[in-house]
């Protein structure tokens, strides 16, 4: 991996309003629903598991998950919710990938587009900026007196995870999407808390944009973000601390 630091932006993230974070956790307490749906158990459930890994570390209260599991059985038992993954282009050429979770195809795609179209961005086709991603499995982990760089070494290859870097206050562990999960357990078993925990694209160069370019996009990121049907959006804009995403 390039080694390219984001904490700082997490850092950022973590500090969101309590309006932002009440629309984070709706958007993972959907995700945790639909991973629940057929199995309500995350013993038995690796992909609800990973899931309440990636809610928790975003420090989503346990009653909240409790709740979104139950949900399950309730008011998403009549619904088909689908992940739609789009991409498409910002001003200035930026690559974007929209995650989405959706019961109505016509209603989401048409949302994200209106949504890119408005500022100054385009939909495209599947596989458009993709290629430009590396998809990973991801953890960001608080370095303490008990967890120094030794130890933690010792903990990935272990693991076997892909790569990680020390940076300052935290370690940023990277691994394939399909020994993410296992790499969670064994990091759990180990006591390790997770600052952030998830499989996400992570972009293999960044550009920079200036001026309008850069209001106009991250009034983009803005727009999408607010969508319900929308749970990640990934991009290749290094953006100022205060409005990473």
């Amino acid at each position: 991996m390039s080694g390219h630091s984001k904490w700082h932006n997490i850092q950022a993230k973590k500090g969101k309003t309590d309006a932002a974070r009440g629309a984070a956790f709706t958007k993972l307490g959907r995700e945790i629903a639909v991973a629940a749906k057929n199995n309500p158990n995350p013993d038995t459930n690796s992909k609800l598991a990973d899931v309440i890994a990636k809610a928790k570390a975003a420090n989503m209260p346990n009653d909240t998950i409790k709740r979104s599991i139950a949900k399950a059985a309730g008011e998403l038992a009549g619904k088909d919710y689908k992940e739609l993954i789009y991409e498409g282009y910002g001003v200035g050429g930026a690559a974007v990938i929209v995650k989405t979770l959706s019961d109505n195809v016509n209603r989401t795609a048409g949302d994200v587009r209106s949504a890119m179209s408005k500022c100054g961005g385009q939909m495209g086709n599947s596989g458009c900026v993709s290629y430009m991603f590396d998809n990973k499995g991801y953890f960001v982990i608080e370095k303490t007196v008990a967890l120094d760089e030794d130890t933690m070494m010792e903990y990935c290859l272990e693991a076997e995870v892909d790569d990680f870097t020390s940076d300052e206050d935290v370690y940023e562990v990277y691994t394939s999407p399909e020994k993410w999960s296992d790499a969670r357990k064994y990091f759990e078993s180990k006591g390790v808390t997770f600052l952030e925990a998830e499989i996400k694209m992570i972009p293999q160069n960044y550009i920079t944009l200036d001026g309008e370019k850069l209001e106009q996009f991250t009034k983009m990121l803005d727009k999408l973000n607010e969508l319900d049907d929308v749970q990640d959006v990934y991009h290749n804009v290094e953006l100022p601390e205060e409005d990473e995403e």
